[in-house]
């Protein structure tokens, strides 16, 4: 949808340049070191949709100044450390179409300018001197971690339920995404039933954007992608177009999926042939399905604010996050 791609930059590019400003001006590590692995992920090319989302939740209930600005690095903060961690526990090898972190600095530093980035998104929290936004940015850093916990102990298990996985992708994703809307609304001063409001638009978002990327695994070229095609399942982590396809293969097919999923290495050949299997079953189809379905519930949230120029980018944002999966 390269149309809503190109109306969406054009609207949020602004904005866009602010957050980048902020990210150079709120890293500053004493050690040069510690700045230089940071910015090896950090300023790679990431979309910087969450503290955008926080800047604009914000803007959407009546408040904007400097500080929103500032405070909107912390979810970039912490969205960074978790990837640099994941890609040392996976021992990946490319991230954003460029050598990961640790395959640079070596994965003590990576691991330890990680630990960093939380301590300085806690920090930047703390000043907001206000205990529930200190308490959701805490929460927000347990949550992930302990959904990157239960991945790792379910890899490679194909009995790994659908609704687990939810679980997973809404501690490691939904959280983050989450918390970055209702600490907007918190610093605008909202009521609480609009806090709840961009709470619950940020959950549904958030699991737009993991399932889109779940997809993109099975959907997207190298290029498109940033890591090799079917890392994902490589690394052991079955995602919903594989469980939903698991579910529902007859006895041949799915000892196929099993044997492929199992196996010590397997080929672009064999990947390409699972693909096909998950598609024939409706793997693809049925994650495209839940994810419109969340992409209709944020619209619904978003669409009870008064219609100005945010609540359209809010919008147009979430059918965005749909259609890097398709």
């Amino acid at each position: 949808m390269p149309d809503l791609r190109d109306e969406l930059l054009a609207r949020i590019t602004p904005d866009l340049n602010h957050i980048e400003t902020a990210l150079h001006n709120n890293l500053t590590p004493h050690l040069e070191l510690v700045s230089e692995a940071a910015g090896h992920l950090i300023f790679s090319g990431g979309k910087r949709l969450r503290p955008l989302l926080n800047v604009l939740c914000a803007r959407l209930c009546g408040h904007e100044n400097a500080f929103v600005i500032k405070f909107s690095t912390i979810v970039e903060f912490l969205h960074t450390a978790t990837l640099l961690h994941d890609d040392v526990v996976d021992d990946a090898a490319i991230r954003r179409g460029k050598p990961v972190a640790h395959a640079v600095f070596g994965a003590p530093v990576t691991v330890l300018v990680g630990d960093f980035l939380l301590a300085r998104a806690l920090a930047i929290a703390a000043r907001t001197e206000n205990p529930k936004i200190i308490r959701i940015i805490s929460e927000i850093t347990e949550s992930m971690c302990q959904g990157e916990i239960q991945q790792l102990t379910r890899k490679g298990d194909i009995d790994l339920t659908e609704s687990e996985y939810m679980e997973v992708i809404r501690r490691k994703t939904g959280f983050l995404i989450q918390g970055a809307c209702q600490t907007g609304a918190i610093l605008a001063g909202a009521p609480a039933e609009t806090e709840k409001r961009l709470s619950d638009y940020g959950y549904h978002l958030g699991m737009v954007f993991q399932i889109a990327d779940d997809l993109l695994d099975y959907t997207a070229e190298t290029e498109t992608l940033g890591k090799p095609v079917g890392a994902d399942l490589r690394e052991g982590k079955l995602t919903l177009p594989l469980i939903y396809a698991l579910s529902c293969a007859n006895g041949k097919d799915r000892t196929r999926m099993v044997e492929i999923i199992q196996g010590p290495t397997f080929s672009s050949g064999d990947f390409q042939e699972l693909v096909k299997i998950i598609d024939s079953y409706g793997g693809i189809a049925y994650s495209q399905d839940i994810a419109k379905s969340h992409v209709k519930q944020a619209k619904n949230i978003i669409s009870a604010f008064p219609e100005d120029e945010t609540r359209r980018t809010l919008s147009m944002i979430a059918d965005y996050a749909l259609s890097r999966g398709s």
